[in-house]
């Protein structure tokens, strides 16, 4: 380590003593709700998803990257509603038949927002979010307030950006707008930093810690999953397991007993458990990147823990799907930084950003190819379950002797820059992922995530299959 460098850290470690009794307080107290009743719900793995008499069903998973994730999840629910697929009655646009969204960080705006307007979402997203400067609201400078914040937990707090967004968005809304009847359903992702597992503003993780998920704003949800560390405090819940009666569900204990269960589900089990036992009263939440940049660990956990062949479908439902299409849609996050051009390097803010940027790589690998394979083996199963229906079962399901058990096709694929030719990828992957764009980068970005949808061989195979 050089003089130079020495003295810069001691400079630093002076003004944080210096500051520490006078910096502002950083404000992240819990503000969600326990249960309103005493009796509890029990933990449930979401059955919920499609409209029952559907033959198709189709999720989108937008993935973390800032305002370049946000632009090209955008750009790819504009194509998709510009494509038409055929029903029995009529063609409509496939964006009107979208049935699960999961977002994270950048991701987590667009399924937001769009999950509360719908398509009306596409008339005004460019222009409220994605031309806007998100971080307008934020401390970024690097001042001793600034250092000192950082050492403290986070330079900027639980309210400034939630209140951005609740001004600009989503207007003081809460989860209770997603009610049982919404379509699409929406999952925002954050990490649960201190049991390492994925949280999932869903009805299950908040039956979990025995909390009102109605009540809870959608800002507060989608601050918590763009929470990169020390640029943000955690977000804070509460768990409150004196409010729940109700005992966790059979899977649960069987995950923890099982030694071939699958680590994902293990380490949801155990966080639970926690939550249930109060060993975990405050949930501390940040960036959904560091342990699922793709938002998949939600559903990977409700197929793993159902204890039925078609969870968490309806069995009506596992009956008439036909097909289903389940795209990531990859913002990507290119290098950052020439550091490694040199000997000297990286600073300490930029080893702070490569190691939070390791773990998100390293995440999307991993949940992607559990995702896979759990939707490969949920196929088979689904299969042999409708082909093991007795004739009254079928009957009670409408279906006759006619009925095509194996007529069951999935669709499973990623969507990213490198569809669009090694240039163009390259240029793409140059725009930041920070929350502020220029016009020009958002536009290109836009353009990217239509064209990509278009170019994407998992989508097409699924428009051209019967």
């Amino acid at each position: 380590m050089g003089i130079a460098v020495i003295i810069r850290c001691l400079g630093v470690a002076l003004c944080a003593a210096l500051l520490a009794g006078c910096a502002t307080t950083i404000h992240n107290a819990p503000i969600n709700r326990p249960l309103a009743s005493s009796v509890g719900e029990s933990v449930d793995r979401g059955q919920r998803a499609s409209a029952g008499g559907d033959d198709v069903l189709i999720g989108l998973a937008f993935s973390g990257g800032g305002m370049r994730a946000a632009a090209f999840s955008y750009g790819v629910l504009s194509e998709f509603d510009e494509t038409r697929i055929r029903s029995p009655k009529t063609a409509e646009s496939l964006v009107d038949r979208i049935d699960f969204l999961s977002g994270v960080s950048g991701g987590a705006v667009t399924a937001a927002y769009f999950g509360l307007k719908g398509r009306a979402a596409l008339a005004d997203f460019r222009e409220r979010f994605l031309l806007r400067n998100a971080e307008e609201s934020l401390a970024t400078g690097f001042t001793p307030t600034n250092v000192f914040r950082a050492y403290e937990g986070g330079v900027n707090d639980a309210e400034q950006f939630p209140r951005w967004l609740d001004d600009n968005l989503f207007h003081g809304a809460t989860f209770r707008e997603f009610d049982s009847q919404h379509r699409p359903r929406v999952w925002i992702n954050a990490s649960d930093i201190y049991n390492r597992t994925a949280f999932v503003f869903n009805d299950s993780t908040f039956s979990a810690i025995c909390s009102d998920l109605a009540s809870y704003p959608i800002a507060s949800a989608v601050a918590a999953s763009a929470a990169m560390p020390v640029v943000f405090a955690p977000v804070v819940l509460r768990s409150f397991p004196d409010r729940c009666a109700a005992q966790v569900p059979d899977w649960i204990e069987k995950a923890q007993n099982n030694p071939l269960a699958a680590p994902i589900l293990k380490e949801a089990a155990a966080a639970i458990i926690r939550y249930r036992d109060g060993s975990v009263p405050y949930i501390k939440l940040l960036d959904g990147g560091l342990v699922d940049n793709y938002g998949l660990s939600g559903f990977t956990i409700a197929r793993l823990s159902a204890d039925t062949p078609y969870g968490p479908l309806t069995a009506q439902q596992a009956v008439n799907i036909r097909r289903v299409l389940f795209l990531v849609v990859d913002g990507g996050r290119g290098l950052s930084g020439d550091w490694a051009r040199t000997a000297e390097g990286p600073s300490g803010p930029e080893i702070v950003w490569a190691a939070a940027d390791t773990a998100i790589d390293s995440s999307v690998r991993s949940s992607f190819t559990a995702f896979d394979r759990t939707m490969s083996e949920w196929r088979d199963t689904l299969i042999r379950w409708r082909c093991g229906l007795s004739a009254p079962a079928r009957a009670r399901y409408g279906k006759t002797d006619r009925w095509d058990c194996k007529d069951l096709k999935f669709f499973v694929g990623r969507i990213n820059f490198d569809e669009l030719g090694r240039q163009r990828a390259a240029a793409l992957n140059a725009v930041p992922t920070r929350f502020k764009l220029t016009p020009d980068e958002v536009d290109a970005v836009v353009a990217a995530g239509r064209d990509a949808l278009r170019a994407n061989p998992t989508f097409r195979a699924f428009l051209a299959s019967p």
